[in-house]
């Protein structure tokens, strides 16, 4: 169970399932657990007569998980004929009330109109929504058009299989509003659903995005993760499924680059690269676990391969772009061995994490180091394509 105060996210409690159907009982427990950080938010708050032996107050104006807000966002989807899926995605998103909000759904390279009619009618309802269309496939294609159309100081990204918070966006601003040099935010991805195998194997694998529920800072002078990695470290800032940018930082940056990421050859790699540039830029980081969504993982063994492979792909095509780069070269060439140690430790994390029996599909590991094989001649592909 996430456990939540005023919208912060405080943490997972586990408890046994008869337990889960009490709300008294689940309130103790989570109040035994979280009782210093309960503390801390109510004292930040001014609240300071909770005991800490029931149900907290409610939150007052003076919330610090309920920013001012002073910036205008732009939320943008991409997608590509998925409209069946879609439609969940667009009904959370009405949902969020944020004054100064607009929602951008780009339709990438579709091959019928489903998606375009289906965004005109809530458009007709809810002036917020407007709808684009790329016509070259590709992720960041896709979002890059989606950052040529936006209006906001703040261009917010998410997934068409992602059921994003009512407060997603309120989270986004907290994050921003840390410090004067933040370029990009990142929040928290829990896990929709751990029914499945393939699921379970995936919310064990993402557990550093999925799972960690207290801010962080990043940035390359004063707070840097404990990695020889660093900041050549996937997953450690968050994930493209939640992500914000500063608009005009990310128009200066160039935006994503078209040869990697989801529709391109490399299928991925994009999100660690756009987090490694703005780290470069001089830019700082936030993880801001109140910019809470909620992502549907693959539910088949043969869709979560098909993930990983992908993964793997992306992660060696964005090395070999960073290999490439004199800027950076000397940097990887160095981190490289601590890499493939890194994603060793990974698999095998993942297959235990979970706690159940064989959770790791068969095959996983060997289908994303033979991603990780490929990915490289890919990645020369597709910039020689995208250069074109």
């Amino acid at each position: 169970m996430l456990v939540r105060l005023h919208g912060e996210p405080l943490g997972y409690v586990e408890v046994p399932f008869a337990e889960a159907m009490r709300v008294e009982a689940l309130v103790a427990t989570a109040v035994r657990t979280f009782s210093t950080r309960i503390h801390e938010h109510l004292a930040a708050e001014g609240l300071t007569g909770w005991v800490g032996t029931s149900r907290p107050p409610t939150a007052t104006p003076g919330c610090p998980n309920d920013p001012q807000a002073t910036m205008t966002v732009s939320i943008i989807v991409c997608t590509r004929n998925r409209s069946a899926i879609l439609g969940p995605c667009l009904t959370r998103l009405s949902e969020v009330d944020y004054p100064g909000l607009e929602v951008l759904i780009v339709d990438n390279a579709p091959s019928d109109d489903s998606t375009h009619r289906m965004v005109e009618e809530l458009a007709s309802r809810d002036p917020r929504f407007r709808y684009v269309v790329e016509p070259r496939p590709g992720l960041s294609r896709a979002r890059n058009a989606g950052l040529a159309e936006a209006r906001g100081e703040i261009v917010a990204y998410t997934d068409d299989d992602v059921a994003v918070d009512a407060r997603w966006v309120q989270g986004i601003v907290k994050g921003f509003q840390r410090r004067r040099d933040v370029g990009c935010v990142t929040g928290l991805v829990c896990s929709a659903s751990i029914e499945s195998r393939a699921e379970q194997y995936f919310d064990a694998r993402v557990a550093a995005w999925s799972s960690r529920c207290e801010p962080e800072q990043f940035d390359l002078v004063h707070n840097r993760a404990e990695s020889p990695l660093y900041p050549y470290t996937p997953g450690s800032f968050g994930t493209g499924a939640n992500f914000a940018f500063d608009r005009r930082f990310l128009e200066n940056l160039g935006g994503f680059d078209t040869a990697l990421g989801a529709g391109s050859r490399t299928r991925g790699g994009e999100d660690v690269d756009i987090f490694v540039r703005t780290l470069r830029a001089g830019r700082a980081i936030v993880y801001e676990p109140a910019a809470l969504v909620w992502h549907h993982h693959r539910s088949s063994d043969e869709a979560l391969l098909d993930q990983m492979y992908g993964y793997g792909t992306g992660l060696s095509a964005f090395a070999t772009k960073c290999l490439l780069d004199p800027g950076t070269r000397v940097e990887v060439l160095r981190r490289l061995p601590g890499a493939a140690r890194r994603m060793l430790a990974l698999g095998r994390a993942a297959n235990n994490g979970s706690g159940r029996e064989g959770s790791r599909p068969r095959g996983a590991l060997r289908t994303e180091l033979s991603g990780i094989v490929v990915g490289p001649l890919l990645y020369l592909r597709a910039r020689w394509e995208s250069a074109r």
